[in-house]
């Protein structure tokens, strides 16, 4: 098996019921019955889970997760995903998004909320909170099942409002202009979600966003936590680990999908990182 699985959306979706979409971007539907069991896979989607009923338990970004009644799970673009058990009487709603239709709802980016979405994915919902969001689902599904004249723009207009409500509900996001840095760290982490694979240099960053590669660590450090090399190093060790756990390739293999001159240079880079050999880490029985 070369790399790791990407999820075929389409395939996916043609065993959900009741599903509804727009022009491909945008997806709802109930009762989700899940074929990805034991795989990890990605996929380019904004997926969110609304839990109703019984149990699904998995990884995210090899970090063990589990869905619970009126709990929701959010998995944004290229996170690595695994569904590892899913109950007999699991009921859900599940919204797929694309890249496209998110980026066409003008939201400003908050990277506080970015940030609290990737370290928890899944959240636990008041009775009020899990009402609100049934009440979106609701609302959205009863456009598109009438087929609205205007069921583009209303959606996008709910999903606004569907957002802003998991940004003050759940991550205590604050309505603000996006400043200057701001905006640095998200063209980064855009940018380093598309070339970690072949470029870990900060230089190469710094030059892509035409700023100095002291300026790009000091504002990333300031708003993140993180330096901007430990967010390059968190994606390739992420990938390195899926890689060895999910696929058949050979470390020689998998030092040539991301980029590094030899294996031994690779071995020694994810060695310092997790303090294991690739070889240890492939036979050890936990993701650590």
């Amino acid at each position: 098996m070369k790399g790791i699985r990407k999820l075929d959306v389409s395939s996916f979706l043609s065993v959900g019921e009741n599903l509804l979409n727009i022009d491909n971007d945008f997806y709802i539907f109930d009762h989700a019955r899940f074929r990805f069991n034991g795989n990890l896979f990605k996929t380019d989607m904004n997926i969110c889970c609304i839990c109703l009923n019984g149990t699904a338990e998995g990884r995210i970004n090899l970090a063990e997760s589990k869905l619970v009644p009126k709990s929701m799970f959010i998995s944004t673009p290229q996170q690595i995903l695994e569904i590892k058990s899913v109950s007999d009487d699991f009921n859900c709603i599940c919204i797929i998004m694309s890249e496209r239709f998110v980026d066409n709802l003008g939201l400003p980016f908050n990277f506080s909320v970015h940030k609290s979405v990737i370290e928890t994915p899944v959240i636990d919902m008041t009775d009020g909170q899990f009402e609100a969001m049934i009440m979106y689902c609701n609302m959205v599904k009863r456009v598109l099942i009438e087929n609205h004249p205007n069921k583009s723009e209303i959606v996008r207009h709910l999903t606004c409002a569907f957002f802003y409500g998991i940004g003050y509900f759940f991550h205590q996001a604050k309505d603000k202009a996006i400043s200057n840095q701001e905006d640095i760290v998200r063209r980064f982490l855009d940018e380093v979600q598309n070339s970690f694979r072949k470029e870990r240099m900060l230089h190469y960053y710094a030059s892509m966003l035409n700023i100095s590669t002291k300026y790009l660590s000091s504002t990333v450090k300031s708003f993140s936590g993180k330096t901007a090399s430990e967010w390059i190093d968190d994606y390739v060790i992420l990938e390195s680990k899926a890689l060895l756990k999910s696929t058949n390739m050979t470390i020689q293999q998998i030092s040539e999908e991301l980029n590094f001159s030899t294996q031994s240079f690779f071995g020694k880079y994810f060695k310092r990182m997790t303090g294991m050999s690739p070889k240890e880490f492939r036979d050890k029985d936990v993701l650590a």
